[in-house]
């Protein structure tokens, strides 16, 4: 089977000639990834092609004004939300992480005001011609952070602030969900337009969950953020496309919803959050949703021998792969803590096992 045909099969819970692999990691590990191989740094489809990698994405690339000035000591994130970020090292690499948050205390009118990125200054004429180099590969719109209230908002807003905001209905907070929305909605909607069939499913986002429990109440789920996916869902099937849906944590309180809302499938499953156990949400959702990830950053992979990352790799297969549904990929992007040879193994394991 081609890529495009492996993960379509998976996605509608059925099996394919093995399980889809996916592959996501932070600048260290994927940098050494590439020496391993012995590819430039750069060399992003050549390890994609080496890891065996089904899933690529398609980007529309921002070409408007300027919105927003440098900080040098900052940061201002490429499509120009005004999203500002500081360098925070740690024992293994760093991250960007955001900081300043200048819509924390605006006002309804601040909001109003913020500059943003128009729909109409993105590069949508070589999305065709992006789909057709690609062909053989499953291709998807969209990402994890699509269109994620909590923690889109809460890069301009902080996350505190967000959750304020959708339990009292702040009109700044309410106004800054609608705009951001509707922005990425016309972006992905030209997108799919300018594809021409050439994408094969939307991939969308929104974390819920702590590590032992949800985020938010199902009742303030289905208030503020309901109405919001289901109308990018919509979208999608107006394009015959399939749906999966990202979310850190503790998630599956809401998987029943996501059922009704014609979400196919579901992204991240950290195993070690609470009633995320590979054995749980096979039993209690297999045949309905399909599932992306479950191989933790956390586990083995990170912290133990090649040996205990194999046998992880090959218990989570082992649970997860029969009757199909399932796609081989890390919880989360890689950790620049893991150690290359595990990577490599995970990777080794996924087509050794995943073959039916």
């Amino acid at each position: 089977m081609t890529s495009k045909e492996r993960v379509l099969a998976t996605l509608a819970c059925g099996q394919a000639d093995r399980v889809p692999i996916n592959y996501c990691a932070n600048e260290g590990i994927d940098r050494r990834l590439k020496a391993h191989f012995g590819l430039a740094p750069d060399a992003h489809e050549a390890l994609a092609r080496a890891l065996h990698v089904d899933f690529r994405d398609v980007n529309v690339r921002y070409t408007g004004p300027k919105l927003h000035p440098d900080f040098p000591e900052r940061g201002v994130n490429s499509d120009d939300w005004g999203i500002r970020r500081v360098w925070v090292p740690n024992d293994s690499g760093g991250y960007w992480d955001f900081c300043d948050f200048p819509l924390r205390e605006a006002t309804e009118e601040e909001v109003a005001a913020w500059p943003l990125p128009s729909p109409d200054d993105f590069d949508y004429a070589s999305v065709r011609e992006n789909c057709r180099n690609q062909a053989d590969l499953a291709l998807f719109i969209g990402h994890p952070g699509l269109p994620d209230i909590i923690n889109g908002n809460g890069m301009l807003r902080t996350m505190e602030q967000v959750l304020v905001d959708l339990i009292t209905d702040d009109p700044a907070g309410m106004l800054l969900t609608k705009r951001r929305a509707d922005i990425l909605f016309e972006v992905m909607s030209r997108t799919l337009e300018a594809a021409k069939g050439g994408i094969d499913f939307l991939w969308m986002g929104e974390d819920l969950g702590t590590q032992i429990g949800p985020t938010i109440g199902l009742d303030l789920y289905r208030r503020q953020f309901r109405p919001m996916h289901q109308r990018f869902i919509d979208l999608a099937k107006s394009f015959d496309l399939p749906v999966m849906i990202h979310s850190c944590g503790s998630s599956s309180w809401a998987f029943e919803d996501f059922i009704e809302m014609g979400i196919n499938a579901v992204d991240t499953l950290q195993p070690e959050a609470k009633n995320m156990a590979p054995e749980y949400l096979k039993a209690r959702f297999g045949g309905r949703l399909a599932f992306h990830g479950c191989i933790s950053t956390a586990g083995p992979v990170a912290y133990g021998t090649v040996d205990e990352t194999v046998a992880y790799c090959r218990r989570t297969l082992d649970i997860m792969k029969p009757g199909g549904g399932y796609c081989f990929a890390p919880t989360h992007m890689l950790q620049d803590n893991s150690p290359t040879e595990n990577v490599l193994a995970m990777y080794d394991t996924a087509m050794e096992c995943g073959r039916y």
